[in-house]
Parts: structure tokens; sequence; C-alpha cells
């Protein structure tokens, strides 16, 4: 079994979304760290494959996190998006989505509004989100 390096695409940027992710939503982080990262370094490549480049022998994946429903229905689905150089024996960690309200919450610490995490700068419009999707639940 080959076994392949994580490195990063940015790696500051990378380790702030990763930092934010561990405060606000630890159960994607434990699942990050203590499975998804040891599979790639043994060559087991979750997610779903979303391209792949037969020149470059690249394949680009993108990896759901579990996260709250409700968090995923106002900010977006929690996703990891890598690259793996199969020559190389590389896996680029990329991004982690949703990178705004992850990096909002690393620069300063964000407010909940009913149990979710509510943007600064976009306050009204994730409060407005989350009253609809509850009064939408109760019915």
């Amino acid at each position: 079994m080959k076994s392949y390096v994580l490195d990063y695409v940015n790696e500051n940027e990378f380790k702030k979304l990763e930092r934010a992710l561990k405060k606000y939503n630890m159960l994607a982080f434990k699942r990050l760290s203590f499975k998804y990262y040891p599979d790639m370094r043994n060559g087991i490549f979750a997610g779903e494959l979303i391209s792949t480049n037969k020149k470059d022998h690249t394949a680009k994946y993108e990896l759901k996190l579990p996260c709250d429903e409700m968090f995923a229905a106002v900010h977006g689905e929690v996703k990891l998006y890598y690259t793996v150089y199969l020559n190389e024996g590389t896996v680029m960690l990329d991004t982690i989505t949703p990178t705004e309200i992850l990096l909002e919450g690393h620069m300063s610490e964000l407010t909940t509004y009913k149990g979710i995490m509510i943007s600064k700068a976009n306050a009204s419009k994730d409060k407005f989100k989350i009253d609809l999707l509850n009064m939408l639940q109760h019915k």
C-alpha cells in the first residue's frame, strides 16, 4: 500500500479554517483528524470524486463532513476539498467550506441565534433564514 503525504495549497489559510472548525464543529474536526487524515495517508480517499486529470495524474475530491442540519441549511454543508497527486504520492489539502463563516469565526467570536452561529456581517439575513427554517419545520 502506498503512503501519501499531506500538504497544503495555502497552509496559513487552511490552518485558520481548521481551527475555526475545531472551535465551532468539534464532530467534523474529530472525524477529519482521526479518521479521514489517517485514511488519506494510507491511500484511502473518501468523498466524491469531482474530476480527474489523466495527463497530470491527479484526482480532485469533495468530502462532506458531519454538521448540524440547521447549520447546513443556513450556511451550507461543511466540505473538505483536496487533490491527490497519484505519481508524487501527495494529498494537497485545498480548502474547507463554508469559508466565509469559518474565517469570520477565526477572526472574532461569533454569536448564536437559536443555537446556530450567525455572521456579524450578515446577521439579519442569517436570523431570517433560521426563523424561516424553524417556521417551516413546525408546520
